[in-house]
């Protein structure tokens, strides 16, 4: 494989292996968002509405890669809970908006936060070398998720 004129290792185990991990990584992260009585995408439907919004219904059911439908049921559920507030799009009347109450972005900073702490606690218990291997690895995983949007035109140009 080439990439950047040199050769790389980075091939097909490499490719599942870091898929692997992302989504070990992943799961592990959003056990944090039940200690404020969400499943893992309403808090991501939140964090997404609260990064962004007010943001088009159709906007987030793309970046988090969910089907109208389930979104919809997930909409409610935050709505129900008062922490988002649905209206149509001023410049489309068809379009639908989604903006964060305040209790909404509270929850959303504590799930972060919480994120962060258990982070940090995990890897405060690893060897130096590990924490600074991941300090390193930050450049390359940053350059992996801007990589992962652009393959998305319409978010990319909302960025």
């Amino acid at each position: 494989m080439q990439g950047a004129g040199f050769e790389t290792a980075f091939d097909t185990d490499a490719a599942a292996r870091l898929r692997r991990v992302i989504g070990k990584l992943a799961r592990s992260m959003n056990e944090s968002a039940s200690s404020e009585e969400l499943t893992p995408t309403q808090a991501s439907v939140l964090g997404v509405v609260v990064a962004r919004g007010p943001i088009r219904i159709s906007a987030v059911a793309e970046l988090e890669g969910v089907n109208p439908t389930m979104l919809s049921r997930v909409m409610g559920v935050l709505e129900q809970k008062g922490l988002i507030e649905r209206s149509s799009a001023t410049s489309d009347q068809r379009g639908v908006v989604a903006e964060a109450t305040d209790e909404g972005r509270a929850k959303s900073r504590r799930i972060m936060e919480r994120r962060t702490a258990i982070l940090l606690s995990v890897v405060e218990r690893l060897p130096a070398e590990t924490a600074t291997a991941l300090l390193a690895a930050l450049p390359a995983l940053e350059e992996l998720t801007a990589a992962f949007a652009a393959r998305r035109p319409t978010l990319a140009a909302e960025g």
